[in-house]
């Protein structure tokens, strides 16, 4: 058996506080509180609510490193020439350059463009801008990597040479080597590195971040029945696992983002167990990116709205993330979604300013 720490009990402001509180991950966000997972296998067989000042007398070595990991600040992304900051959150806007993404398949025509609105995100505030020439919705079958390399290689080559910072949404080794020779510098991989046996070994040759998501399945089959015993332990110690694998194919762990993979193999009950446990996932130390933006649980909860009017529900989630310190929130919409964060962050600003 093993613990498992997950930080609850958010507080506004830590002032008047002192060792009754403990900052998550170097980011803006405190809290109070700590449950303690204890888990048996793949599922938690207890837990325990403590205050922080409560936590430390209970902490062996494995749940003090864990600890250490929770706490500890997120040193920034070095994207070529951009320093993107991680003590606060920022926004990835998504490009998919495909014809059948679930919510901007066909959008754009060429890959002008698709530069073109990957710049105007950028300039809306973007940090990184991700580029992706195959669909992983549900339903959807693989490309072959040659026309995926066609699809994407002239908009990161027009994007990078305007100093944007972009990454690459792919599964293919051969697909992230030609992403990074045209500009790209860093790849989401939807598999996590498991679909093509090569692609760890170019991600560590390149010595590039990159995302590893959680999935269940593949994009054909993943949303047929998917089933958990415990949906956030399990999620959690198979990010784990493929967190050591990347080690130990020689990427720098430092240089590791995980996602816990919302929407990809998990009904809407495992999404929301997610969304309210998230907080767990800054036990790695690797920077959380997720992606939330006009996903199904939002029309299921919603009278079926369709994936072009689901902004507002798209914007409570990439609330609910930043509030336990997700700290890259990729999008549809980026300006919204830009916008609502300044406010977000003028609120944390404020609690976190003393009263004299």
């Amino acid at each position: 058996m093993r613990t498992l720490i997950r930080p609850t009990g958010f507080v506004d402001a830590p002032f008047g506080h002192d060792g009754k509180v403990a900052r998550l991950a170097g980011g803006l966000n405190w809290f109070a509180m700590a449950e303690l997972i204890v888990v048996d296998g793949d599922r938690r067989v207890s837990t325990e609510l403590l205050p922080v000042e409560g936590v430390e007398g209970r902490l062996d070595e494995s749940t003090a490193a864990q600890w250490q990991a929770l706490t500890a600040p997120r040193p920034p992304l070095q994207l070529g020439q951009r320093t993107i900051r991680l003590d606060q959150p920022q926004v990835m806007g998504i490009v998919n350059v495909t014809p059948d993404s679930f919510s901007d398949g066909g959008r754009f025509a060429d890959s002008a463009s698709a530069a073109a609105a990957g710049a105007e995100m950028a300039g809306a505030g973007a940090a990184i801008i991700d580029v992706g020439g195959e669909s992983t919705r549900p339903g959807a079958t693989a490309v072959w990597e040659g026309d995926e390399i066609e699809r994407i290689v002239p908009v990161i080559e027009q994007l990078s040479a305007s100093g944007t910072a972009v990454s690459v949404d792919t599964r293919k080794a051969d697909v992230m080597t030609a992403a990074l020779d045209a500009g790209a510098r860093m790849i989401n991989d939807v598999s996590a590195l498991t679909f093509d046996q090569r692609s760890a070994a170019a991600v560590a040759s390149a010595g590039a971040p990159v995302v590893l998501m959680h999935h269940q399945g593949d994009p054909e089959s993943m949303q047929r029945d998917p089933r958990y015993d415990d949906v956030l332990v399990e999620v959690f110690l198979w990010l784990e696992e493929r967190i050591d694998a990347a080690v130990a194919a020689g990427i720098d762990r430092k240089s590791i983002l995980i996602d816990p993979g919302f929407g990809f193999g998990k009904n809407v009950a495992h999404n929301l167990e997610l969304m309210n446990g998230l907080a767990l996932f800054h036990g790695f130390g690797c920077p959380i990116v997720l992606g939330v933006s006009r996903k199904r649980t939002i029309g299921a909860l919603s009278n079926e709205a369709p994936a072009d009017r689901r902004l507002a529900g798209s914007l409570a989630l990439a609330f609910k993330a930043v509030e336990q310190g997700v700290q890259i929130v990729r999008v549809h919409d980026v300006a919204e979604t830009v916008q609502a964060l300044k406010v977000w962050r003028g609120l944390r600003d404020q609690a976190l300013t003393p009263r004299v």
